[in-house]
Parts: C-alpha cells; structure tokens; sequence
C-alpha cells in the first residue's frame, strides 16, 4: 500500500478499501493522511499491518472485487508466492492490477541517457536502480502472463505506463494546465498502441479471477 496515495485516492471516490502494508513508518505515515479526510471517507477506509505473502493470516478466499498490486513485485523475491496470495483474494470474476517494471526495456533509459556501458550491462540483467537509488527486479510481459495464467487470473487487459516520461529527471518541473493534458493524452494514447506500449518503462496488467 505504501504511504495511502491511491488507497485514499479510491476511497475518495466512494470505494470501500483495505490497505495491507509491512513498513510501519509508511502505515503511519498512511494512518496520518487518513485522519484528516472527512469521517465518510475514513469510515470507507481499513489499514492493516501485515505482509503480501501472508494474505491468508489477514482474508477469506474470495473477500474483494478488486486488489491492486502496483509497485510491489520489484522489491521482492516471492513473486510468484504473492501473487498466488493475491489472486486467492478475489471474488469470481474480479479484478487483479499489476504496475510492474518492464523488464524487456531495461536498456532504453540509460540508453537514451547516453550510459553506452549501463545499457549494454542492462541487457543482462533483470534489475535496475529506481528513483529512489535502491536495486530492484524488473519484470518480464510474457513471465507475468504465464504467472497469471496458472493462478486461475489470466491477463485481460495490459497497458504501457510512461512511454515518453520514463526518462525525465526525477527533479523536472512538472507539466500544468494544457500541457499537462496534452502529456496524458500522449502516454494514455501510446500506453493502448502498438508497438509503444512495449517500450514503456513500466507494465500495467489486468487479470481477472476465472
């Protein structure tokens, strides 16, 4: 879950959320975000301390509609243990959301950079260094699909998240007003269409529970 964002994001909207989270400074830092929304808001909202791969400690078999799972497989090394977790969670025909590293275009930001060396090592490999200056794993389109496939979740829908922002300075000032849309117009259209979408810096996969 991280810090809330996007749980507070959903519950804004009218969802019921849960958000399961190991790292007590961001679930403090979540619970501190939660307390100053509105009482309808904090009542659509419950935070839990615990681990992805112990999701049975925590649900029933079947317990939501939804989980999202966005920028969690890059840091650890049971993928395949967690996701089978996820999947277990989900009700008959609902909706499992993956935001991955692309793993098939390790290459293309240190390429594009001008890092001849770090692009070359990257084709080698199936980490990286993020923003945040820690290692992480990638993940690969066709792996994920298979992973998917045979937890009883097979790929549905997958998009391409930040085809042409991938590479921007982590310190760039951000676009506003009609530039901005203008920018999310472009990454949303490129993130649907072939080929772009394969060379997005990040993966956004959609399985569904059969």
């Amino acid at each position: 879950m991280g810090q809330g964002t996007q749980a507070l994001r959903l519950a804004r909207a009218g969802h019921t959320v849960t958000g399961l989270e190991s790292d007590a400074a961001h679930l403090t830092t979540a619970r501190a975000a939660l307390a100053e929304e509105p009482a309808g808001i904090r009542e659509r909202v419950r935070l839990i301390e615990g681990d992805g791969l112990e999701t049975g400690v925590h649900f029933l078999p079947g317990s939501f509609d939804v989980v999202l799972c966005h920028g969690v497989l890059m840091y650890t090394d049971e993928r395949d243990a967690l996701l089978a977790g996820l999947a277990r969670m989900l009700a008959p025909g609902g909706l499992l959301s993956l935001l991955v590293r692309n793993g098939d275009t390790l290459a293309l930001r240190p390429g594009l950079a001008g890092d001849w060396a770090g692009a070359l090592d990257s084709f080698d490999t199936d980490t990286c260094v993020n923003r945040l200056g820690l290692l992480v794993r990638a993940d690969r389109l066709g792996a994920l699909t298979a992973t998917l496939a045979g937890i009883a979740a097979p790929l549905h829908a997958w998009y391409g998240v930040r085809v042409f922002t991938d590479g921007a300075a982590g310190d760039a000032e951000p676009s506003a007003g009609e530039e901005l849309e203008r920018l999310l117009a472009l990454e949303d259209r490129a993130g649907r269409t072939e080929p772009y979408r394969r060379v997005a810096g990040l993966l956004h996969l959609c399985g569904v529970r059969g």
